[in-house]
């Protein structure tokens, strides 16, 4: 965490702009985890800038004894289940929040079918200590399926190098499944087939085929713009290398913001966003599927005044953050209340729902960003209706590290404090 802190202010014009969005961190990560299993060093281009995915990208080039991976939660899971299938022995280890998150379920659903992973701290989390592969050929897994979605891919990742492939049963609620499809839609890019009948996967043994590969630009990173274009009607902003086919579950921020107002379309070398169109009342969404615009969006309708009604956020409180907590924190300073509903409000006992109310008031606050990237950037475009202040801003550098940079191409004043 830096001491740095940056002040937001917008020079009161429309919102009209070209931003150029790197490579998606989500599947630049996949698709080295893929090169490396592949044995093969292919081209992969428009590879994500993000200090995760350049932190992956360093940690598999290496021959280490040990692997810190930072704060880098993609990175640590996928990593658990690659490096289990190296020889030797390695410890991998992260941040001191990272200690904190935890991996029990995945290396447990490891070890049933072979690994050898040892806790070196408290059981179920980091650091780890990795070694060479054990002599169990069992090749069927249960894993609940309401628990990570990177779990699950780091699992189906190195699934077609297991001697007897896998067959993977989700158990429960799928989360997140759109990062399962992206997972497995990549595998199969590179050569790799599977079947998925109901709740369960099959991956058979299979080399992956290397081939030099392009990563599409990251949707998430476009979320903060269709938060920008959703409060300025006169907004015409061009995100490039967004296309309207592909693998993203992040994609979901066109229907989400067509109901705040805001049109997507297809140009060459991207999509535009124009705001200006007829804004919904209200706002009822669930998240299972593309929880990391939970909070972009919690920050949208409080700037529109716009009431929420979400659910699908079970996995917000074991990010980089408690997402939950920390959102109902910042809000409040701007007097937007993210409240849980009572258990009664819902039919079906295992859903939790979420209310955004309230209407933005802008007074020069301080938001807090948790070491959470996602915290920083969702709360920036509140800068277009006042002047506001972000602390440890170059927590962006986790996903996006031109954030700051590509803002001021909309009129948005960026000054450390």
């Amino acid at each position: 965490m830096s001491n740095k802190t940056y002040h937001i202010s917008h020079n009161g014009n429309s919102l009209n702009g070209i931003i150029p969005l790197a490579g998606s961190k989500s599947i630049s990560n996949r698709a080295l985890i893929i090169r490396a299993l592949s044995g093969s060093d292919f081209q992969i281009n428009g590879l994500a800038s993000s200090k995760d995915t350049q932190v992956l990208n360093m940690l598999l080039k290496e021959s280490a004894d040990k692997y810190d991976v930072g704060p880098a939660g993609t990175s640590f899971r996928f990593l658990t289940a690659f490096l289990s299938l190296q020889p030797g022995t390695q410890i991998l280890t992260g941040s001191e929040r990272m200690l904190k998150r935890p991996i029990g379920q995945l290396v447990e659903a490891l070890k049933k079918i072979g690994a050898d992973i040892e806790y070196l701290g408290e059981s179920g989390y980091p650091p780890l200590l990795i070694k060479t592969w054990g002599n169990k050929a069992v090749n069927h897994l249960s894993i609940p399926a309401n628990i990570s979605s990177q779990f699950i891919s780091a699992l189906l990742m190195i699934a077609p190098k297991l001697d007897n492939g896998l067959v993977l049963t989700l158990e429960g609620k799928i989360v997140s499944r759109p990062y399962i499809e992206m997972t497995l839609g990549l595998m199969e890019q590179f050569g790799v087939s599977h079947s998925w009948d109901g709740q369960v996967i099959t991956i058979e043994p299979e080399e992956y085929k290397p081939k030099d590969f392009q990563v599409e630009a990251d949707w998430s990173a476009a979320s903060y713009y269709y938060s920008m274009a959703a409060m300025d009607a006169s907004a015409q902003i061009d995100l490039l290398g967004l296309s309207l086919e592909t693998w993203q579950g992040d994609a979901a921020l066109i229907p989400i913001y067509e109901k705040l107002g805001v049109q997507t379309t297809e140009i060459e070398g991207g999509i535009r966003l124009t705001g200006g169109k007829e804004k919904a009342p209200m706002l009822e969404w669930n998240f299972l599927r593309c929880p990391d615009l939970a909070q972009t969006i919690f920050a949208s309708c409080g700037a529109l005044s716009i009431q929420g009604l979400f659910s699908g956020l079970e996995t917000l409180k074991i990010k980089e953050t408690d997402r939950i907590t920390a959102m109902q924190k910042e809000l409040g300073k701007v007097q937007v209340w993210l409240i849980q509903m009572p258990a009664k409000f819902s039919k079906k006992s295992e859903e939790t729902f979420y209310m955004i109310d309230g209407k933005a008031s802008i007074d020069n606050p301080t938001f807090e960003t948790y070491d959470d990237h996602r915290m920083a950037m969702a709360l920036t475009p509140l800068a277009y209706l006042g002047n506001i202040n972000i602390e440890d801003p170059l927590v962006v550098e986790k996903s996006y590290p031109e954030f700051w940079d590509h803002i001021q191409l909309l009129g948005f004043e960026v000054v450390e404090k």
